[in-house]
């Protein structure tokens, strides 16, 4: 059995603004894309043999979308494991661990980032195959990437004795982000892999190694295992436990101190999409070497990168841009540069501006919401509410709400009365109301929210009742 662990609790900050903490990199489907990243990393394992349903450690504030895009799949029997803080992957992939050898005795677990494209799915299986020889012989293997430049925003590894008739080697040493010079070097050398982040070992293979090698880290995830709370749909890592656990990467805790890691050479055109630079390599360019999408027009403009989502947008005279427009934001960076819009992000973060953390179309477990304006005392929305969905009962301290059906029929609740709206009929919410919207039919509701107050953020709310669990 081999059991896919797919990390999806990254934040992607390099792709702002289309990704955003309620909307990270992984759940984004860029543009030419089938799916999202995180769907793409699972529908690349169609095909393989003796293969689980899939694991996945999020961020708890993205398990909806999780599940939803899992239900997308047909995946929806899948495993979720929340995270209640970010601890790193050595204590991500701890908590995997020890999840699949309960539930599956002693499994290998193929360890997968759910940002990274790979463009050649049989080289992908191939060295599945190989890798998962290896783990069952008790290595601890990952997976190296064979250079085509000498790239610097990678760490790399170095190979040692070929196993396996060549199809794998045994690591000599990794080795941090190299300079130009150093990653030149390297590359002439042809014995040196960038490190992808990728891993094959059986559960038991690399928990052993955890606690010989980071003793404090196995020690904080195994009683966090421990002390679990399964529900029907998710699995909560208690949040004080894991809390005390030190954050460090899987490389350093584990790979880079076990005389046991191995590496296969994957061959097959991989990216792990770190920042807007890496979405204009992968993507098809035009005639004048631009990756162009959306609302666009360009005169003189050469090797750049131009998405649009809500408007025009107008380049006049560029080379080497990054132009990315949504609705709330426009980023315009010189292509080389892209590593620094982490750095806009912590400024966002620091202003405690809304921007580094959701759109203005806001993904909910029972559909989502778009602001439409914002302004002294008053925000419109719109909002979806998804078939057999239903908003958590609750109250306003703050405002009033104003609600108008433009499509379907909702049933509304507001205190002691129930009654249905139908589109083009509307209702008031008074300040300090318990109520509820859900939609018992089969199409989707759309209404228009006038909301009123001194105070409209969206902690304004006691919930009483709530089927996503979300209640106080």
């Amino acid at each position: 059995m081999i059991v896919p662990v797919v990390l999806a609790g990254g934040v992607g900050s390099r792709l702002w603004p289309l990704s955003r903490a309620l909307l990270p990199k992984q759940f984004v489907r860029f543009p030419r894309q089938q799916g999202s990243l995180f769907q793409d990393t699972l529908s690349r394992l169609e095909g393989l043999d003796n293969l689980s349903k899939p694991l996945v450690v999020c961020n708890a504030d993205h398990r909806f979308l999780v599940a939803e895009q899992l239900r997308l799949l047909g995946q929806d029997r899948s495993t979720i494991l929340l995270e209640p803080v970010g601890r790193n992957t050595a204590a991500a992939v701890a908590m995997a661990a020890l999840v699949a050898r309960q539930r599956y005795d002693d499994p290998v677990i193929l360890i997968l980032p759910a940002d990274h494209v790979i463009e050649n799915i049989s080289a992908f299986h191939a060295a599945i195959a190989a890798a998962e020889n290896l783990a069952r012989q008790q290595l601890l293997v990952t997976f190296g990437i064979v250079p085509d430049l000498p790239e610097t925003a990678y760490g790399y590894i170095e190979q040692g004795p070929a196993l396996e008739g060549k199809t794998a080697f045994k690591v000599l040493r990794f080795v941090e982000k190299p300079d130009l010079d150093t990653a030149q070097s390297y590359l002439a050398s042809g014995n040196y892999f960038w490190n992808s982040g990728m891993f094959m070992f059986t559960a038991s293979r690399y928990l052993k190694e955890l606690k010989q090698y980071a003793p404090d880290i196995y020690a904080s995830c195994a009683a966090a295992f421990a002390a679990i709370e399964a529900g029907d749909d998710f699995e909560q890592i208690p949040a004080e436990l894991f809390a005390s656990c030190r954050s460090e990467s899987i490389d350093y805790a584990v790979m880079e101190k076990t005389d046991s890691a191995a590496v296969v050479p994957l061959d097959a055109g991989w990216n792990d999409l770190g920042a807007w630079d890496a979405i204009w390599k992968v993507q098809d360019k035009d005639g004048d070497g631009n990756v162009i999408s959306g609302d666009v027009l360009s005169v003189e403009v050469v090797n750049s990168y131009i998405q649009s989502q809500s408007r025009l947008v107008a380049a006049v005279g560029m080379e080497d841009v990054v132009i990315v427009e949504t609705a709330d934001a426009v980023l315009v960076a010189n292509k080389a540069k892209v590593q620094a819009v982490k750095q806009i992000v912590e400024q966002l973060e620091a202003a405690k501006r809304s921007e580094s953390i959701n759109h203005t179309l806001v993904n909910r477990p029972w559909g989502s919401y778009e602001s439409l304006a914002l302004g002294d005392g008053y925000q419109v929305k719109h909002i979806v509410v998804n078939p057999g969905a239903s908003l958590s009962l609750q109250l306003h301290h703050h405002r009033a709400e104003h609600w108008t059906v433009i499509k379907g029929a909702g049933l509304i609740r507001c205190d002691d009365k129930e009654f249905t709206l139908n589109a083009n009929e509307s209702t008031f919410i008074p300040l300090g109301s318990k109520h509820r919207l859900s939609n018992p039919g089969a199409e989707t509701v759309e209404l228009i929210e006038v909301q009123i107050g001194d105070y409209l953020g969206e902690d304004d709310i006691v919930r009483f009742e709530d089927i996503y669990g979300r209640a106080e």
